[in-house]
């Protein structure tokens, strides 16, 4: 990671330092961002202690006060709070005017920019909970006052977690949220779903659990590092009138990729609801 140039503003403050806040910026850290230019806030002492201790942050209680020292906030404290920090950080954005970076799902630009007195660069992310073991899946929307260094910071930051997608309209983050926000859920649906299946088979509990595991990371891991698209892996494991292509055949006729459909939709148009009811 290239740090000191225009490109990566010297001081960023995590305004509520919870576990995806902490996993983006120790991401950071381990890839070779000063520690000594991140600030992380949060209610708890003790929490900040620990942050303190593993990670070499400056930590603080006050948000107006990291806000006063930061070229870049990071907005991570809960949707349903994030109204009423807002408003007590308007004062010091206005007279900072930091990059202001959201990850709380449902909190729209507007009503940010709302909260904190206009005119500010805001993007927003959708970020997924693998970026706590560093292979997490953002999705990014910025406004049109962010520039190219800012979103290259932003690449920065989150490439420390994972992989990141822009999209260029901010309802597509809704679609984001039903592809990669809300994913990691339905594979461990499925992963719950192989094991309950091997132990019917008659395997213990134990050894079904760790090759429904094993057998996840690896076919991820395939496709991740292939040239090829995952409907081909899928048809090179499936031999002519073989196992797989029987389990396949059931999932098909069970109507799996219509479930699969109807579930990412249901998670986008939750995450419209979620936004129209915090903007109120």
């Amino acid at each position: 990671m290239t740090h000191q140039t225009s490109a990566t503003p010297r001081t960023i403050a995590f305004i509520g330092a919870g576990n995806m806040a902490s996993a983006i910026f120790g991401g950071m850290i381990e890839a070779g961002y000063p520690a000594d230019r991140i600030i992380a806030t949060a209610r708890s002492r003790d929490t900040l202690e620990a942050l303190e201790q593993r990670y070499g942050v400056t930590t603080t209680q006050d948000n107006a006060d990291a806000v006063a020292r930061a070229d870049v906030i990071v907005l991570g404290v809960k949707p349903q709070m994030m109204h009423d920090v807002c408003q007590a950080l308007a004062p010091a954005v206005q007279e900072r005017k930091p990059l202001v970076i959201s990850v709380a799902a449902g909190i729209t630009c507007d009503s940010l920019e709302r909260w904190l007195g206009g005119e500010l660069a805001i993007i927003r992310c959708m970020p997924n909970t693998p970026s706590l073991v560093g292979v997490g899946a953002s999705g990014l929307y910025a406004t049109s006052r962010v520039t190219d260094e800012q979103r290259a910071l932003m690449d920065e930051m989150l490439t420390a977690v994972g992989i990141v997608e822009w999209v260029e309209e901010e309802g597509l983050l809704e679609a984001v949220t039903g592809i990669s926000g809300s994913g990691p859920a339905y594979f461990f649906l499925f992963i719950e779903a192989l094991e309950a299946a091997g132990i019917e088979l008659g395997l213990d509990a134990e050894t079904a659990r760790r090759l429904a595991i094993q057998t996840g990371r690896g076919a991820a891991q395939m496709a991740f590092t292939s040239e090829h698209e995952p409907a081909e892996l899928r048809r090179r494991v499936c031999s002519p009138n073989g196992t797989t292509e029987r389990a396949i055949n059931s999932f098909e006729g069970d109507g799996l990729r219509e479930m699969v459909s109807r579930a990412a939709k249901a998670s986008s148009a939750r995450a419209a609801e979620l936004a129209r009811e915090l903007d109120q």
